[in-house]
């Protein structure tokens, strides 16, 4: 089946032959079933057409760290953070990331499939086409592969791509809060092996911070995860500078995430290694925190840089992209056009799927917004309220 979209206002996207972002005027789109076919203005031979009534058209929102399989929620510790309390504190006093792995493993994967797919719908009516998704409320091999259970089923139903992400390394449960090396071990000779196993991630991530996994201890985890053959992203520096970054680099991972407390070595590590720096500006502001990641040094000195949203449960519980976008361009200095290309080519990159998804280009999968706007400029300006008309993911329009 041939799909030809008309009367485009303008396309507007990341080009990797121009090697830049590029404005489409006076053209139409021909789709084949789920896949781009052409982008000209002389388009003949379709078998259906879709009048886009003068819309602007980009590629769909890849968000490229989200945390999306969990239970319940946390509103009680955003209220304790009104009332001036940190997240160290809420933590330390067996809330944030415990809490939730509470109620993960006390729900069976049935109850928990039907409620996690609840809220990954969302991300569709936010322009979001594409996400990576992590484990790490389970934290028992068990509730880990329950969870990357639940991110296969889910992928395999929802119109939403779902690139999977093994994340047992998100904290040290309570029975093993004393006994971090035994727990290290676990995760390296039994989780890790068993996730391989049955093939239910791509890539490994491990919390690199002072006061969860040193240093040393995700080394040894992540090298484990690359031997069973999962490519590697880390949680970096997001409350002090631990040298995450800097074993990013090392380790050749392909995404370091958070830095909002990465040092100039850490920078400057990551950008001569090529590792993708993902900005979680959502967090910061959730936190109500101050110090977001220096965005502006990090593109200056090279990086380059993906925008995520850390949908999750206790520090952030935004799921749309365009919010994102206005809080990077506000707050972590990145211009209209590196927040927006960050937020679609960038991510794409950061997941292993530039050449599939995060531009409009033929050969592309059709994952394409619809929006009732002139130009890019006006998707931060119009903050919280997203401007979409429609959503088309691989060639289809989401009613």
């Amino acid at each position: 089946m041939k799909t030809k979209i008309t009367h485009i206002g303008a396309i507007t996207s990341w080009s990797p032959s121009h090697n830049r972002l590029h404005t489409f005027r006076d053209v139409d789109i021909l789709l084949e079933d789920e896949v781009i076919l052409d982008i000209s203005s002389n388009i003949t031979g379709e078998d259906k057409e879709i009048d886009a009534n003068g819309a602007l058209i980009t590629p769909g929102f890849v968000d490229s760290h989200t945390h999306p399989i969990f239970f319940g929620n946390r509103s009680d510790e955003f209220s304790k953070r009104v009332q001036g309390k940190s997240y160290q504190d809420i933590a330390a006093a067996g809330g944030g990331i415990i809490s939730s792995i509470e109620n993960v493993r006390n729900v069976d994967e049935d109850y928990l499939f039907d409620q996690s797919i609840k809220l990954i719908n969302y991300f569709l009516n936010h322009g979001t086409t594409t996400i990576e998704a992590k484990s790490g409320y389970g934290l028992t091999t068990e509730d880990e592969l329950k969870s990357l259970r639940v991110i296969k089923k889910i992928n395999d139903i929802s119109l939403l791509d779902i690139i999977p992400t093994f994340m047992g390394a998100h904290d040290f449960p309570p029975e093993f809060k004393n006994n971090h090396n035994d727990y290290v071990n676990l995760i390296c000779s039994e989780m890790i092996p068993a996730v391989a196993k049955e093939k239910l991630a791509e890539f490994c991530d491990v919390f690199c911070e002072n006061g969860y996994f040193s240093v040393n201890e995700s080394r040894k985890i992540l090298r484990a995860g690359q031997e069973h053959g999962m490519k590697l992203r880390l949680h970096a520096d997001e409350f002090e500078d631990s040298g995450a970054a800097e074993l990013a680099a090392e380790l050749g991972a392909i995404s370091a995430d958070h830095l909002m407390a990465i040092s100039d070595a850490g920078i400057q590590a990551i950008s001569d290694k090529g590792v993708i720096a993902t900005l979680l500006p959502g967090t910061t502001m959730f936190l109500g925190k101050s110090q977001y990641a220096p965005g502006r040094k990090l593109v200056d000195s090279g990086c380059l840089v993906a925008l995520a949203t850390d949908f999750n449960p206790g520090s952030c519980t935004i799921q749309s992209m365009p919010l994102i976008i206005s809080l990077a361009c506000l707050y972590c200095g990145l211009s209209i056009e590196e927040a927006f290309i960050a937020s679609t080519w960038n991510g794409a990159k950061s997941l292993n799927r530039e050449n599939e998804i995060g531009a409009i280009c033929e050969g592309y999968l059709a994952d394409l917004l619809f929006w009732d706007l002139t130009e890019i400029n006006e998707i931060p300006y119009w903050m919280g309220s997203d401007r979409l008309l429609n959503v088309m993911k691989k060639g289809k329009l989401i009613e």
